[in-house]
């Protein structure tokens, strides 16, 4: 039995390919993205691990917050000194670092990334610890000098002795060139200019008195653990945050994390879509050979192999074929992670390949998956193989499941689609949004579940709809095209609904995310009441200056500054929330239309006052005139009054969670030396907002970094996000037509096989080679297109049932994109056309006299 099976899987391995293709692509998914994410998290722990400092002090953050508020958090200088004096540090160094900089050229063309990475500006403090060393030019001396990184200045096009315009919180400074450091590990993207050490702390905090931290070195023979006990015990537990370089390597790695994490998690979508879909070919493939072979079978029987060996003979099949997929995939996952590694490149991350990182749960990880996923698809068509009976050697090879009734798909499709039905109603018809996403969740599991199972059950009333037209456009041709599809549901279902399921993604995913377009236009035209907005392109903060010459444009009437602050609430019901709150000057209410449940901006922004959602509000026990323990960053706290309470629907972005906003005097407060992050202008009297548009332009030209934004702008930025994960999603849909396509290609090409002797009689009767290819073609174009419409309707259906889940933040507007659905059909019969030219080629050659004798 297992040279049987050996000599089988040989004599089928053209027919096996396309299927192991399916298996290829899902575990070099898998493989690919452990790779990546294993080797840039080893980078980085060797980056952080080899230039922390023995021992860092730095201010205390309670919140970790990442939301840029402009505001420095920094220790006293003279720190360092009284570090220095700790027994066991060798030496102590106060470090000076601003991440809210914007650099500009003498061109003012901005210079920081484009892909989120921070723009840094840093003192120049050379130790063997250094990311950096001077390759070229000289170290900065005094306050018009600088360096700038290899990387940026290859990237920008900058030279030594070219101008440079920093922009600060205290303010601008011009710097010239006099040196490029080139870094000696990984560039993690950012941008960094160093000043002078002895005027940089002037220059970017404002006093030569700050530091962002203190660096200690401990001396020889003393630990890291030791030095950061007497560390703790000269400045006072509780006081500062002090870290080892181990604890703050496992910090910085746990931020890098995250972004990780994204990474990854995307990859596995994709290999969960090729997965999902790769198991629908597999069943199908297998499906069809065990037909074919049926009478082998049958003679295996006769001839004393029992139930089990046929069985097993099915199963080592797969497993072999699961072995080679997940060996290809795993050679392709590799070269995946070195794509990814080059495109990390073009964004300014310079990971080595040289450094790549196979650790032993990835070919493990990818061997489970292949193996796995071609022995469960494979297991039901073992079973009917050792199902089939020692008389099938006498008879004729039949298709299997063709005559079977579908009673049983009809009634766990009806039970399993009705839950699912009643999973979305639900969804529907829920106040609460986690309630509702996780019966979205359910639902959107069991439909797909039953739309697969009764998918044969639809085949012939919607076939007969949609090839009604085939008998009169195509004639014989056409009606025979329409029949061989009809011929067996179970095999066109189950090739149609590798195609389903992508086409329900994106159908899902195209509802949802123009409903959310739908609803931030209505969002915006109803909230925003300002001619302008003043943002930087990424939503950090800018500087002062910008402000001053937004205010002291001509025609500029009404400015009303808003600034980040991270907060924590203590709320009634005993919970702390962390949030991240606005802070906004008086006459809010010119620039923005805000519905008010109780109170009003007056209340809320003045001295002492804070607003908020009132359904927040509600769900933690808030109400009008209670006050709130408010903790802001470094340690500053405050007892504030709710004086407003907001409909989130109509004060959508002021704030994040809980819609949290408050005065700018207070946030000044409590936060000294924050940046406003956003400007709402209104037109002076008599000034009309078209003619003050070029003004403002004109007026910060200066500043690359910010821009000027009507409604219609902003409207198109809010699109330009959201379309974002509609490229993810149009990304999945592209995998899985292309396994939809092998999968097709893969039936058809089967079929022409298991039909050989039928097409020699119609080539005997007369029938043109361009007709049995028509025929083909026609036959897949039906069986895509309807993938296509079971795929779109069910997607459909998950689309409106999402904007149920979206209405209950506030995005109540529901759009179709009947644009993108036509398309897809359309390009589904294209999808069709494109995967039937080959096996149609291959039929139409056949020879016709041994087509008849075919056994």
């Amino acid at each position: 039995m297992l040279r049987a099976t050996l000599r089988s899987f040989l004599a089928h391995k053209g027919r096996l390919l396309l299927s192991a293709l399916a298996v290829v692509l899902s575990v070099a998914f898998v493989a690919g993205s452990l790779i990546f994410s294993d080797t840039v998290s080893r980078t980085f722990d060797r980056l952080f691990a080899s230039t922390a400092a023995d021992v860092t002090v730095a201010p205390k953050d309670d919140f970790g917050s990442r939301v840029a508020t402009g505001a420095v958090q920094t220790v006293p200088a003279a720190l360092a000194d009284r570090l220095a004096r700790v027994p066991g540090a060798a030496s102590a160094h106060a470090e000076v670092r601003a991440d809210n900089v914007t650099v500009v050229d003498a061109r003012r063309r901005f210079l920081g990334s484009t892909t989120g990475a921070p723009t840094i500006a840093t003192d120049w403090h050379v130790t063997d610890r250094s990311p950096v060393e001077l390759t070229s030019g000289h170290a900065p001396r005094g306050a018009g000098e600088a360096l700038l990184d290899a990387d940026t200045a290859d990237r920008k096009h900058v030279r030594i002795g070219d101008t440079l315009t920093v922009m600060a919180q205290p303010g601008t400074l011009r710097v010239r060139v006099v040196g490029i450091a080139t870094f000696t590990t990984t560039n993690p993207g950012a941008s960094l200019v160093y000043l002078d050490p002895r005027v940089a702390a002037a220059e970017l905090l404002g006093s030569p008195a700050r530091a962002t931290s203190v660096s200690v070195q401990a001396a020889p023979g003393v630990s890291d653990a030791l030095l950061k006990q007497r560390v703790v015990a000269a400045v006072g537990a509780g006081a500062y945050d002090v870290k080892t370089a181990g604890e703050h390597a496992k910090s910085s790695a746990e931020q890098l994390g995250t972004f990780l994490d994204v990474i990854k998690y995307v990859m596995l979508g994709f290999a969960g879509i090729a997965v999902l879909v790769g198991i629908f070919l597999i069943v199908n493939t297998f499906s069809m050979l065990i037909a074919q072979r049926t009478r082998e079978l049958g003679l295996l029987r006769a001839l004393g192999a029992d139930r089990r060996q046929v069985r097993r003979s099915v199963l080592t099949e797969a497993v072999l074929l699961g072995l080679v997929g997940s060996t290809l995939g795993l050679a392709a996952g590799i070269g995946l992670a070195a794509g990814l590694i080059r495109l990390m490149g073009a964004f300014g991350m310079n990971l080595r390949a040289a450094d790549m990182v196979v650790g032993w749960p990835t070919p493990v990880a990818a061997y489970v998956v292949g193996v796995g996923v071609t022995f469960v698809a494979a297991y039901l068509p073992a079973r009917r193989a050792a199902a089939v009976s020692p008389m099938a050697a006498l008879a004729d090879a039949d298709v299997a499941g063709v005559g079977r009734p579908l009673r049983t798909r009809a009634v766990v499709g009806a039970v399993v689609g009705a839950l699912g039905v009643a999973a979305l109603a639900g969804c529907a018809a829920a106040s609460r949004t986690a309630s509702a996403a996780s019966l979205l969740g359910l639902g959107v599991v069991l439909t797909l579940v039953a739309t697969v199972v009764a998918g044969p059950l639809l085949v012939r009333p919607v076939i007969r709809v949609l090839g009604g037209a085939f008998p009169a456009l195509f004639g014989p041709v056409g009606r025979m095209s329409q029949r061989n599809a009809l011929r067996n549901p179970r095999r066109t279902g189950a090739t149609a609904a590798a195609l389903m399921v992508g086409l329900a993604l994106v159908g899902g995913m195209s509802v949802a995310s123009a409903s959310m377009s739908a609803s931030f236009d209505q969002q915006i035209d109803r909230t925003l009441g300002a001619d302008f907005v003043v943002q930087n392109a990424n939503f950090a903060p800018f500087s002062q200056e910008v402000t001053d010459r937004v205010r002291g444009t001509e025609g500029v009437g009404l400015v009303v500054r808003q600034r980040f602050a991270p907060v924590a609430l203590r709320l009634p019901d005993g919970r702390r929330v962390t949030t991240t709150a606005s802070g906004y000057d008086p006459r809010v209410d010119d620039v923005a239309h805000v519905t008010y449940v109780g109170g009003g901006s007056a209340a809320a922004l003045a001295d002492g006052g804070v607003g908020m959602d009132a359904g927040f509000a509600r769900e933690h026990g808030v109400r009008l005139g209670s006050v709130l323990p408010v903790d802001f960053p470094g340690g500053r706290r405050a007892a504030l009054e709710v004086g407003a309470l907001t409909d989130q629907d109509g004060a959508e972005g002021f704030g994040m969670q809980g819609g949290v906003f408050l005065g700018l005097a207070t946030v000044e407060r409590y936060i000294p030396g924050g940046q406003d992050t956003a400007l709402y202008v209104n037109a002076a009297a008599g000034t009309d907002a078209d003619r003050l548009r070029p003004r403002l332009e004109r007026a910060l030209d200066a500043y690359p970094q910010v821009q000027v934004r009507d409604q219609a702008d902003y409207k198109e930025l809010v699109h330009d996000q959201i379309a974002v994960l509609l490229y993810l999603v149009y990304a999945l849909l592209g995998l899985a037509i292309v396994i939809a396509v092998l999968g097709v290609v893969n039936t058809l090409a089967l079929s022409v096989v298991e039909r050989t002797r039928e097409i020699g009689l119609l080539r005997a009767i007369g029938l043109a080679r361009r007709q049995l290819r028509r025929m083909i073609r026609l036959e897949s174009v039906v069986i895509a297109v309807f993938g296509a419409v079971l795929g779109l309707a069910l997607g459909l259906v998950w689309g409106v049932c999402t904007q149920q889940v979206l209405a209950l933040q506030g995005m109540g507007a529901l759009a179709v994109p009947w644009g993108t659905i036509v398309a897809v059909v359309v390009g589904s019969a294209v999808v069709g056309v494109v995967a039937a030219l080959l096996p149609a080629l291959r039929a139409s050659r056949m020879n016709v006299l041994a087509a008849i004798a075919h056994e």
